[in-house]
């Protein structure tokens, strides 16, 4: 079989198993089989795989149906146009929490001055880097209670040659970071358990997915413990499920005189912001 081929074939059994991107996701695979870029495979649609190729796509492909991410198949997902590592250890980083990322590097551009920003729950370390790597003047400090999640943040901030900008720590939320910050970002669990999520999702971990009181514990202990964390006109951005809106929204009108709601691409809102 050809490339084409196999492409055809492979987009048509995605998409029976309801993968919305059928198309992309077989190339992405396929380029992942073959130790070739995407685009590449548009200059050799008529060239033949061999058995041991076919066998190795087949069994990306298979994985997929069932519901793996493609992220955690190829090993990488890009966020903010840079490349992460990403295992069944963290979340894969989705497009959704850009809107944080571009929020707080704003923040950091205005400043024009060294800022400390911590980042609480920082799985790959995608925010936490994509911060850094955006806003030259910040230095971060990230937290994660997953020792392995940290192991793939450590790689990905020596992959963007951040290791003395971005430092790491194991523990709950702020407690392992040091001192004070001008900014405290997070992307915390905010799912209720027993949310009715696509396969793909619930493959990830559901410690980094769920949360207690609807999804919305650990925003809520974040939200309290921040203000005595933060320096004078210090800044919380916290991403959110709209579905807690309302639970954060009071939580944070508890903690801060000030608040507003950021949204993200589709419209949704994504991102609360809060400061005194």
């Amino acid at each position: 079989m050809t490339v084409l081929e196999v492409l055809k074939a492979a987009s048509g059994h995605l998409q029976k198993h309801s993968s919305d991107s059928a198309r992309l996701d077989a190339e992405v695979l396929l380029a992942q089989a073959l130790g070739m870029r995407r685009l590449d495979l548009y200059l050799q649609f008529n060239r033949p795989l061999t058995d041991d190729e076919l066998t190795r796509y087949r069994g990306l492909i298979k994985r997929r149906a069932h519901g793996d991410p493609v992220a955690y198949l190829v090993g990488h997902k890009e966020f903010m146009a840079l490349d992460f590592e990403v295992t069944p250890a963290v979340l894969v980083p989705n497009p959704d929490t850009e809107v944080l990322v571009q929020r707080a590097v704003a923040i950091a551009r205005e400043a024009d001055r060294h800022l400390r920003v911590a980042d609480a729950g920082t799985g790959s370390g995608s925010i936490a880097i994509a911060i850094a790597h955006y806003a030259p003047q910040v230095e971060v400090w990230a937290s994660d209670t997953s020792r392995e999640a940290l192991d793939v943040a450590a790689r990905n901030v020596a992959r963007h040659g951040l290791v003395e900008r971005v430092h790491l720590a194991c523990g709950d939320l702020l407690e392992p970071l040091p001192g004070t910050f001008d900014l405290v970002c997070a992307n915390l669990p905010y799912l209720a358990p027993g949310t009715d999520l696509p396969r793909e999702v619930t493959a990830q971990p559901s410690g980094a997915l769920f949360a207690s009181q609807n999804g919305a514990a650990l925003v809520l202990r974040l939200i309290q413990a921040a203000p005595a964390r933060l320096n004078p006109g210090g800044r919380l951005l916290a991403e959110i499920d709209p579905a807690i809106m309302s639970a954060v929204s009071k939580g944070a009108g508890r903690e801060f005189s000030s608040q507003s709601v950021l949204r993200d691409l589709g419209g949704h809102e994504r991102v609360v912001e809060a400061w005194s």
